[in-house]
């Protein structure tokens, strides 16, 4: 409220404006370092799961990087070989049941 307050005066009082910079010189290298690590993190495991090297991350910290990694990533050929998948397998047939009611 203070912000909306200060911005709407005719003569804003300039220790309060060197009080929100200060502030803000504060905060805004928090908030940077808070979304760098929730791009950054995910995008090091995916590139070490695919083969490449983990250290490609670092291109979204670049302009445009970010999307140059997306089209490494979905263009070029993985280094894996994919895990067998351990969920739920078809049984294996059987023999049909006998029918029902029992023939005697």
């Amino acid at each position: 409220m203070h912000f909306a307050a200060l911005l709407l005066q005719s003569q804003p009082d300039p220790d309060a404006i060197k009080h929100m910079a200060a502030v803000l010189l504060a905060i805004i290298p928090i908030l940077i370092m808070v979304s760098l690590a929730i791009v950054l993190v995910p995008f090091w495991f995916i590139c070490k799961k695919a083969g490449f090297t983990p250290w490609l991350t670092l291109l979204n910290v670049l302009p445009l990087g970010g999307i140059i990694l997306w089209y490494v990533l979905a263009f070029a050929e993985w280094k894996v070989v994919p895990a067998p998948q351990h969920g739920w397998q078809q049984p294996p047939p059987y023999p049909p049941p006998p029918s029902y009611p029992p023939q005697v």
